[in-house]
């Protein structure tokens, strides 16, 4: 006799690994602008959080104020659509009054850490996009957590 729920773990493992792989590489020097290679294959469903490495300072939560830099991607394209490196300065917003991917995603990072954020369109910008973002857009974020308050 074959145990199903185990046999649909293993299958839901396996693809969870394999949407893994796809992720985009990201470089990992503290202190400056990370590089961010493109993305292959189909765009995970679900948002995926991936710390490149852990911070050492104070924890995030939902209701902080954050000084965070970033990049953002579209997964369909692989290109950059925005940098907040590109102004030298990171900015401070509450995580309240952002995109549900970040408000879900940022929470349990600490200060220093740099995390890879794969959000999509649902917890993004949705049928409408925004800006630079089409509608159902995949987005990839990678953020620098400068300073928690």
């Amino acid at each position: 006799m074959v145990n199903n729920s185990a046999s649909q773990s293993a299958n839901s493992a396996s693809a969870a690994q394999s949407a893994q792989t796809n992720l985009p590489s990201v470089s990992a020097e503290k202190g400056k602008s990370p590089t961010v290679g493109k993305p292959s294959g189909t765009a995970p469903t679900e948002l995926v959080k991936n710390d490149i490495f852990v911070g050492s300072g104070k924890t995030a939560q939902a209701n902080s104020n954050v000084t965070a830099h970033y990049v953002l991607m579209s997964w369909k394209s692989g290109e950059v659509l925005q940098s907040s490196w590109d102004g030298g300065q990171a900015p401070t917003f509450p995580l309240s009054g952002v995109i549900q991917g970040w408000q879900l995603g940022i929470p349990g990072m600490k200060e220093g850490g740099r995390r890879l954020l794969v959000i999509p369109p649902a917890l993004g910008y949705g049928e409408q996009g925004g800006g630079p973002i089409g509608p159902n857009e995949t987005l990839i974020f990678v953020v620098d957590l400068v300073k928690v308050s």
